[in-house]
């Protein structure tokens, strides 16, 4: 708490700055784990999670625009590291940047709640936040590669999608998670604990022998995935496609299980559309259980307060003056 109090008493500026220097950080790490995990489709380096574009609308999300100069530094950073930037570098940060940035107006516009309790929430965050909004950064950086003469026109295609893609799985995938941690507090104990155990130890041993196995079975991922978001949400929904994905990426990127006698192309195209398919899926079906159960929550209370009313009234009225009798009197 002192630490805290300390932090408050610092400049305006001071406080800032180093916000802008965590942010920077953190998102050049985010960039270098999704790096780590890169594909090569028809030569081309492409990245099927990207999770700096999750952290970035999540931290607009959560804090608003002062985040703008720690997203661009942040990618500059990224970039940096990749080897000596060109002139196109400035683009790519310029559209890295706006992305996200677009992301945040949009669900802004919308009415977007940050704890996705609602559908039409999981649904902007998809169609606008993922899907519209990262048409941004892809189109931008890709046409930066073309006009530096960097991308073969013949890659055009294959490139870009994956751009698109890698963003918006960033953003279905990561910001959902990082939301949840924000607001995440310790449950006290219940009976549910030994199912979220139970759950756990599934989701860990079954999910890599399904990836690795030789027989293409990756469908058998979706029912742990309902069964996570139907019973806890999306506490347990967002995790569980996360560690989904990255095993699937894990195992895509060894040329191994699923994966293993495919191109390239083929490679990229079924490990995004599972991706896609399963961070969609977690979302949504998390998204519609959380309605439904706050729905029928407020129906709930209003039945209880109604019953409460009416008990009152009735003790109210068994206490009035009865009438006068026959006699008048």
């Amino acid at each position: 708490m002192a630490a805290v109090v300390g932090i408050r008493a610092w400049p305006r500026p001071v406080v800032l700055t180093c916000a802008t220097l965590l942010l920077a950080g953190c998102y050049y790490a985010a960039g270098r784990l999704g790096l780590s995990q890169q594909l090569t489709a028809d030569g081309s380096v492409v990245t099927p999670i990207w999770p700096p574009t999750g952290l970035a609308v999540a931290c607009l999300l959560l804090f608003g625009p002062w985040c703008v100069p720690g997203i661009a530094l942040g990618a500059l950073l990224v970039i940096v590291s990749l080897g000596a930037p060109g002139p196109e570098a400035a683009g790519i940060v310029v559209g890295n940047t706006a992305a996200p940035v677009c992301a945040w107006l949009l669900l802004r516009a919308v009415g977007f709640r940050l704890s996705l309790s609602r559908l039409r929430d999981g649904l902007a965050l998809v169609f606008l936040g993922a899907l519209a909004a990262m048409l941004i950064s892809s189109c931008t950086g890709i046409g930066m590669l073309l006009l530096s003469g960097k991308l073969p026109t013949d890659h055009l295609g294959i490139v870009w999608l994956a751009w698109w893609v890698g963003d918006a799985m960033g953003v279905v995938l990561v910001t959902p998670l990082l939301l949840l941690l924000y607001r995440a507090r310790l449950p006290p104990p219940s009976a549910r604990w030994p199912e979220a155990a139970g759950l756990t130890a599934v989701v860990c041993v079954l999910v890599p022998l399904i990836m690795y196995s030789s027989v293409s079975v990756l469908f058998l991922a979706y029912p742990i995935l309902i069964w996570s978001a139907l019973r806890f949400q999306l506490a347990g929904g967002i995790p569980c496609a996360l560690f989904v994905s990255v095993t699937a990426t894990v195992v895509a990127r060894q040329e191994a299980g699923s994966f293993g006698k495919l191109t390239d192309i083929e490679t990229m195209m079924k490990l995004q559309a599972f991706n896609g398919t399963l961070g969609l899926t977690a979302l949504l079906l998390s998204a519609v259980i959380s309605e439904q159960l706050n729905t029928r929550r407020s129906v709930e209370r209003a039945c209880h307060e109604l019953v409460e009313a009416l008990q009152h009234l009735n003790a109210g009225g068994s206490g009035a003056p009865g009438p006068p009798g026959g006699d008048g009197r």
